[in-house]
């Protein structure tokens, strides 16, 4: 079973009306950032004192130049 342009628009009219607008703006925006947090996580930019390897490797090209 396909959805087509005619169910899909009634689908996010549907949605509108009951959540608004707004609502819907801020969770997309909070869905982003979560997104981007568990990204972060993978790569393991969360973890505090340890700096991440690019950052490493940009500032050990540095001092290679110096």
């Amino acid at each position: 079973m396909q959805l087509g342009p005619t169910e899909l628009i009634i689908i996010l009219v549907i949605v509108i009306v009951l959540f608004g607008v707004g609502r819907i703006g801020k969770i997309a925006g909070e869905m982003g950032s979560g997104i981007r947090a568990f990204r972060e996580g993978l790569r393991g930019d969360d973890e505090k004192g340890k700096p991440n390897e690019k950052a490493e490797e940009k500032s050990d090209e540095a001092e290679k130049k110096s």
